[in-house]
């Protein structure tokens, strides 16, 4: 059998060729994509979230693994699409209408990613109605993501739009001005300050 650890190494150090070429011989070993996903990958973005969480790693670090992660999911993705594997749940994140920065949302998405999520990223100065959209075509969480004071309101007008259509995605809210209290005040299902912190609750409340 593969030696997922050894995968979950190069992956925590950054190492995309690495990981590549081990992913693709725990494959031809015979081994199970979604065990490789599962066992490796994402237990070595586990592992890295986790160090973020504690300050251990820095944003750099996190991207480079991220990275890599990328790699190893180039080979897998089209095997467990091919086999029909059940994603962890379906994520659309954006930066809210108004505000440009994606620094924060490309991390939580990549988090995610890394956590068997499949992702939806919609950019930059999303408008409501794109995330009305991506919940009628089945997002399990809403992220939004706002780093101005001056466009934390944007994530209320979702809120409200997403309440008026009835859907039932979970939204999660994040960014520097953002706090817990921001997000029990505007009814959000919750409120993470990091990207690790973020998965944890996005799992939390979808039950998984």
């Amino acid at each position: 059998m593969a030696d997922f650890e050894l995968i979950s190494q190069a992956l925590q150090k950054g190492k995309a060729d690495e990981v590549k070429e081990l992913v693709s011989k725990a494959l031809e070993e015979g081994n199970d994509p979604k065990e490789v996903l599962e066992e490796s990958l994402i237990a070595g973005m586990g592992i890295i979230g986790a160090k973020f969480k504690r300050n251990e790693v820095y944003i750099p670090e996190v991207l480079i693994a991220a990275r890599a992660m990328h790699a190893g999911m180039s080979i897998l993705e089209p095997l467990l699409v091919a086999a029909g594997v059940k994603m962890a749940g379906k994520l659309a994140i954006g930066t809210v209408k108004g505000d440009l920065h994606d620094i924060g949302k490309n991390l939580v998405g990549m988090m995610f990613k890394g956590a068997g999520f499949n992702i939806i990223d919609l950019g930059v100065d999303v408008p409501a109605e794109k995330f009305v959209a991506a919940a009628d075509e089945g997002a399990d969480l809403i992220g939004l993501s706002a780093l101005l004071t001056t466009t934390m309101t944007s994530m209320k007008g979702v809120i409200e739009a997403l309440k008026e259509k009835g859907f039932a995605s979970r939204v999660i809210i994040g960014g520097a001005p953002v706090t817990k209290e921001y997000a029990d005040e505007i009814e959000a299902h919750g409120y993470a300050a990091d990207a690790a912190s973020a998965v944890d609750l996005g799992k939390t409340l979808l039950g998984a």
